[in-house]
């Protein structure tokens, strides 16, 4: 699944050919993704002008002159393209702009959604309201506060959306890492020493993936068509058996069923 930072990257290449231009053609080759898409998506974005682009946990967010956003997730194995060759089957969306830039977003398992509110509403919308702090606006002050009492593993505790925004399992795994906290250490008894090492470290697997243009491990590739490499970074994730540069042995448990990769030695 794309997460935070190949979300942030496809927004910034999307910027790259998007922002203050008009969008002059939009077709919707299905009714639905995950869900069913506006039915008046096309007529509200066809002539607007788009203003900003930025981001919102795992969201893509696309600001128009005309008062409305344009929201988009990549769910499971989605991804926008830039003037593709062809458009293929799984492009559901294409757009085309004033100088005639196209763009299609190609999602084969249609996990994705698609979603078009009024922009000074976008802070109300449901999935968005009980969201935690940005990873990167995070300080250990909040993120203790949001443990305090809990009870649950801490590597769960940060795949909580309410927690903290946007952080997936990859991320989650390489930040406890260099933090070398235990992913099964309950959250509510991290020492404030603790967070403090985990707050940073958090941000600097964040910041380093997004400047890596993300991790590709199945279908993601940036609207460019790049493909991430902080993959080829990875401490600890999907080396299980693999030796830590401590000297340990990286392993692998199960945890909210979703693989958690550690080292035993590095991580109390």
């Amino acid at each position: 699944m794309p997460e935070l930072p190949e979300v942030e990257t496809t927004v910034r290449g999307l910027e790259r050919v998007l922002r203050g231009r008009r969008i002059a053609r939009v077709e919707a080759r299905r009714p639905d993704l995950r869900r069913a898409l506006p039915v008046d998506l096309g007529q509200r974005l066809t002539g607007a002008r788009v203003i900003g682009l930025r981001r919102r946990a795992k969201y893509g967010l696309i600001d128009t002159d005309r008062g409305d956003t344009l929201i988009f997730h990549l769910g499971m194995s989605g991804r926008w393209r830039i003037d593709p060759q062809e458009v293929e089957k799984h492009d559901h969306l294409l757009m085309e702009t004033d100088e005639g830039t196209r763009l299609t977003l190609n999602d084969a398992r249609r996990f994705g959604s698609l979603d078009l509110m009024p922009t000074e509403q976008v802070g109300e919308w449901p999935p968005f309201k009980a969201l935690g702090p940005e990873p990167l606006e995070l300080t250990p002050d909040n993120l203790r506060k949001n443990l305090r009492g809990r009870t649950a593993a801490i590597k769960l505790l940060l795949l909580d959306q309410t927690i903290v925004a946007g952080l997936g399992n990859i991320y989650v795994c390489e930040a406890l890492y260099r933090a070398g906290i235990h992913p099964r250490r309950a959250g509510g008894s991290l020492s404030l020493e603790r967070v403090r090492r985990l707050v940073p470290a958090i941000r600097q697997v964040i910041e380093e993936a997004i400047d890596a243009g993300g991790s590709t491990l199945r279908d993601f590739a940036s609207p460019e068509g790049e493909l991430g490499y902080f993959s080829k970074s990875f401490a600890v994730y999907g080396r299980e058996g693999k030796s830590c540069a401590c000297g340990g042995t990286v392993r692998r448990i199960v945890q909210g069923g979703r693989s958690t990769f550690y080292c035993p030695r590095c991580q109390r």
